[in-house]
């Protein structure tokens, strides 16, 4: 894929550009070959006219932001990539229980920043190893919360580069959903509705999802969260147990021992490993239970094309 014109277009926007890098190296699961260009984005019009161009020119893209809930190919990725990092993270009160952060913020900072001016509500995020706009786009959620419940509007580029606001209905926020996976808009920024409470009982909740996390957890081997949606009425966790897969083990992919919900790499798990593995779980739990586990994790592929 020639980028040559897209770096250009990306420098004269003072974006940062990093080229042949390997994703392993920008992916909680560390799996992935090189990728020829990383742009890091630096602001909500900068990617509108990188996205307008890369689709007029038909590059492929993708967006990355801490690289979690996604498996990248051995092979890598063969186009660009736009990276909402630390250059795209501002975060700010826009009102005295209402916060607006860019998308490339860790969720882990906006919980913080919630926390440093006594607002409630984002208690349940705090641990989640993601990006205000990788927590959008999912409606993430945890122990009894999600995003949906308290995100008020977001921003979003569409393929033409136009920027649309939409509401928390308009975003059709759902169990691990929202209107984004379906429209390809990429998100920019969202404002939170929060509460104001005592800074020490949101602390004090903070610290007891934290340590919840870190108990039932894998938190000590690169991962990609829950690697498997939960089924109706069940448990996927429980399911993948109850079949006798607590740490079955491909290559250097391994149901976790700790949680069965969790594809861990073990050490130097390859994309195939991965994938085997999570193959395997849902053959095995559908041919002895009826359900289907659907993969939560995002598997990007190398190309486009299809052998």
């Amino acid at each position: 894929m020639n980028t040559e014109q897209l770096c250009s277009l990306a420098e004269s926007l003072d974006c940062k550009i990093l080229k042949n890098r390997q994703l392993r190296d920008f992916t909680t699961f560390k799996v992935g070959g090189e990728c020829p260009v990383i742009i890091e984005i630096n602001s909500e019009n900068s990617l509108a006219k990188l996205i307008k161009f890369s689709n007029e020119h038909h590059l492929r893209t993708m967006v990355i932001g801490k690289g979690s809930n996604m498996l990248c190919d051995d092979k890598g990725f063969d186009g660009a990539v736009f990276l909402m990092g630390n250059d795209f993270a501002k975060i700010r009160l826009i009102g005295e229980e209402t916060i607006e952060a860019e998308a490339g913020c860790p969720l882990i900072r906006l919980c913080r920043f919630a926390l440093d001016n006594s607002l409630s509500g984002l208690e349940f995020a705090y641990g989640i190893p993601g990006t205000v706009g990788g927590a959008v786009y999912m409606n993430a959620g945890a122990y009894g919360g999600e995003i949906k419940n308290v995100i008020y509007s977001a921003r979003a580029v569409d393929a033409d580069g136009n920027i649309t606001e939409y509401s928390n209905d308009e975003m059709e926020l759902a169990y691990r959903t929202s209107v984004f996976q379906r429209s390809g808009s990429v998100i920019t920024k969202a404002v939170f509705k929060l509460h104001k409470a005592q800074k020490s009982e949101i602390e004090a909740r903070m610290e007891e999802l934290m340590a919840k996390r870190k108990e039932k957890q894998p938190l000590e081997y690169p991962n990609a969260g829950s690697t498997f949606k939960r089924p109706q009425g069940q448990f996927a966790g429980k399911l993948i147990e109850d079949c006798g897969l607590k740490g079955l083990t491909i290559g250097g992919a391994q149901v976790s021992q700790k949680h069965s919900g969790f594809v861990i790499n073990k050490g130097n798990a390859t994309s195939d490993d991965i994938k085997q593995l999570i193959e395997k779980v849902q053959q095995t739990v559908f041919e002895k239970t009826g359900y289907f586990l659907e993969c939560e994790v995002r598997i990007i592929p190398y190309s486009d094309e299809t052998d």
